[in-house]
């Protein structure tokens, strides 16, 4: 097949999530396309063992559904090369400009749509993921092509038009004319996402380790919401992915009821004694206090705010209990005063407007969280 996406992103979360949907629907027919993906950092370790492997990889999905063990392996194939920004610029550029391309995805972290002060247009290539776009953009607007479909799969609230902004303020800081920026404006298509689906590397003692270097595993869930846009180009259709014209509610969602239940169940798991969220659910007291906690409080507290709110927090509730994952707390931890202002104390205020009382398990584990402030 052509290749039709350009991928800034070589980690474990993309090739686990969006290379897996676009792999299900070319074996369907659907002809997507082939995906290119670019290491943007690092030593290009990734690219090359993909390179090495002709692009192909195994996936295990692990983990409950529907209340049963899911344990299977997926053969990748929807990728055609790998390239490393650092060494093969010319090769990516050359991509930019193909009439067959259509998508451009990445996944560079939050801290990928911050710029460098130093980039500039000569450089081969721009430091910063804004800036290369930026100049891969610009090589296919001078080359005459059609505008791009970009899909930024970056957990960043308002991640398109965001990195639509930082593209425009790039252009603007080089000089490059008002057509251009109208062109990037007008002619591609920025699609808001919101991604979810934990990606981990493969255990140790699986068969396919050491056969396959870049071997990775993931839940059984995902869930993808993409924006829908009448001049988007056409995209994977696969029963995680789920088009609307506003992802906003599915931001609402994963923030407040998946990640709210991580912070809440570390303030009362950690202090005794647990290191992982999956032996802290098979605990007596803590499993079933999570699950009041979700449903008597933080699901009525978003009310239709949210779509399908009940049937996402049980699914979290099993995603927790993965029998194959060791999510550990100290991992979570990590920032944890600005995550309990963001996921738990909105929570707090909304259900007391909303029923006239404070809710009596977030007030109390709030008090717990902050009787050990130092």
């Amino acid at each position: 097949m052509a290749e039709t996406i350009l991928q800034f992103g070589s980690g474990r979360f993309l090739r686990a999530f969006a290379d897996y949907f676009i792999d299900v629907a070319n074996k369907q027919g659907q002809n997507v396309g082939q995906v290119v993906i670019v290491q943007s950092t690092g030593g290009g370790e990734r690219a090359g063992g993909l390179a090495s492997q002709g692009g192909k990889y195994h996936l295990l999905v692990r983990g409950l559904e529907n209340g049963q063990v899911v344990d299977r392996v997926e053969e990748i194939t929807s990728v055609s090369r790998a390239l490393v920004a650092a060494t093969q610029w010319a090769e990516v550029r050359a991509l930019a400009k193909s009439p067959a391309l259509k998508f451009i995805l990445s996944n560079t972290t939050e801290a990928g749509f911050a710029l460098d002060k130093a980039d500039q247009p000569t450089d081969v290539p721009p430091k910063s993921f804004p800036a290369k776009l930026t100049a891969v953009l610009k090589d296919r607007f001078d080359a005459g092509q059609s505008g791009l479909t970009i899909i930024p799969c970056e957990l960043i609230e308002g991640n398109a038009r965001l990195l639509r902004e930082t593209v425009l303020g790039m252009a603007d800081k080089w000089g490059y004319t008002s057509r251009f920026r109208e062109w990037v404006t007008n002619e591609c298509v920025w699609l808001h996402t919101l991604v979810d689906r934990i990606v981990v590397g493969p255990p140790k003692d699986h068969p396919l380790t050491a056969a396959d270097p870049m071997l990775i595993m993931a839940e059984p869930f995902a869930f993808f919401a993409l924006e829908s846009h009448p001049k988007a180009y056409p995209f994977a259709t696969h029963p995680a992915i789920t088009r609307t014209p506003d992802v906003l509610p599915y931001f609402l969602r994963k923030v407040r009821i998946l990640n709210a239940a991580h912070t809440a169940l570390l303030i009362k798991a950690m202090p005794r004694g647990f290191a992982i969220v999956r032996d802290a659910m098979a605990d007596p007291a803590l499993g079933p206090w999570l699950e009041r906690l979700l449903f008597e409080e933080i699901v009525p507290a978003l009310g239709d705010r949210v779509d399908g709110g009940e049937q996402f927090a049980r699914d979290v509730l099993e995603r927790f209990k993965n029998p194959f994952f060791e999510h550990l707390f100290s991992d979570i931890f990590k920032h944890h005063d600005a995550k309990v202002n963001v996921r738990l104390a909105p929570t707090v205020a909304e259900y007391t407007a909303k029923f006239g009382t404070p809710p009596p398990l977030l007030s109390q584990v709030l008090a717990e969280n902050e009787s050990r402030s130092p």
